[in-house]
Parts: structure tokens; C-alpha cells; sequence
């Protein structure tokens, strides 16, 4: 590392930001499984000081203070927005019978709710599939760990063995949601019934 430069740890993304666009920089990443962790920036100490101070000044001013607040309520009505186009488009997916309606409700609310918090890390966050397909995968997800023994299940490490008893669950997941698209009675100790009444 040169001479006379500092680690600027994250947390920070609008220091971050500025050290970066300011000039010479080494980003640190580290790489778990499938995931990419940032553990920081490396910078001049100078630069990210003189950054870090002005960054200080600015974020002291009333002016400042209203923009965040401002910020943070434009955020929360995104938020409210997309968990309600969310829920609905669960709904939409469901598509259960008259008769079962309630539950459908009460299952579209409890998986917008899992899903859909910022910073869930859901399928319900990602922007690159339509909202239709996120709805779907996210009841599949939820049905996966609600109804099923598939956390506590012992997976061989083969690859793709993780992807085919998924696939296997999602299938069975299916035939559940289709029992109640159609109409049939409610059987006596179902899993989607009773992973409802839990929560």
C-alpha cells in the first residue's frame, strides 16, 4: 500500500462516494460463497480527512437536516407504495377460490411483510424480474421454509443437489396452492393452514 494512506472501513456511502470520485483509490472486496463484501477503501489519509470534515460541516446545517428528512419521508412512501403493489400482485398470483379469500389475504399480507422490508435480501428487492415473477418466487420461498422440512433437511454438497430438492419442493408447493385455487376443502393438518395460524 503507498506511503501515507488510511483504510476508510464502509458504512459510510456518502463518504465512501467522495473519497472515491476525489481521485486514486483501492477498493477491498472480499468474496463469500456467492457474495462480494466490501471492507472498504483505501486512499490517501489526507484526502479522506479532508473529506470526512467537510463532509461534517455540511451535514450540520439546517438546510442539510431538511433534505434528509425530506429524503426519508420520499423513501417511505416508495416503500409503503411498493409493498402494496406487492401484496397485490401476490394476490394475483394465488389466485385461490371465493371460498378460501380470507386466506389468501391473510397469506398475500405475510409474505409482503417478510418480503418486501429494504435490506431483506429477498427475491421481493431485486428490479430484474417483473414484479409478477418476484411475487411468485417469494410465496414459493415462503412456502419452502413454512411448510415444509426443508431447514432442517441434511442436503448432500453435490452440485446442484440444493437446486433439485428445491425444485422438488416448489412442485409440491404447486399442488398445494392448486387445491385451494380450485376450491377443495381445507384437509385436516395442511401445512399452508397451519403455518398461517402460527403467525
Amino acid at each position: 500500500m503507498p506511503e501515507g494512506w488510511g483504510l476508510l472501513l464502509p458504512g459510510d456511502a456518502g463518504l465512501t462516494r467522495r473519497v472515491k470520485a476525489a481521485g486514486e483509490h483501492w477498493v477491498v472486496q472480499e468474496k463469500v460463497g456467492r457474495r462480494t463484501y466490501s471492507r472498504g477503501v483505501y486512499a490517501p489519509q489526507a484526502t479522506i480527512d479532508r473529506i470526512r470534515q467537510e463532509l461534517a460541516a455540511e451535514r450540520s446545517t439546517d438546510a442539510y437536516a431538511r433534505r434528509r428528512k425530506a429524503d426519508t419521508k420520499r423513501r417511505e412512501t416508495q416503500q409503503a407504495a411498493y409493498a402494496e403493489d406487492f401484496e397485490a400482485a401476490v394476490r394475483g398470483f394465488l389466485g385461490f377460490h371465493q371460498q378460501h379469500a380470507a386466506l389468501a389475504a391473510k397469506l398475500a399480507a405475510v409474505v409482503a411483510a417478510h418480503a418486501t422490508p429494504v435490506g431483506s435480501g429477498t427475491v421481493a428487492r431485486t428490479q430484474r424480474i417483473p414484479i409478477e415473477r418476484r411475487a411468485e418466487a417469494a410465496v414459493i420461498a415462503w412456502l419452502r421454509h413454512q411448510t415444509t422440512a426443508y431447514d432442517s433437511m441434511k442436503i448432500p454438497r453435490a452440485k446442484g443437489k440444493r437446486r433439485e430438492v428445491r425444485r422438488m419442493l416448489a412442485e409440491r408447493s404447486r399442488e398445494l396452492l392448486n387445491s385451494y385455487r380450485r376450491g377443495d376443502a381445507i384437509a385436516a393438518g395442511c401445512p399452508l393452514a397451519a403455518a398461517l395460524q402460527q403467525g
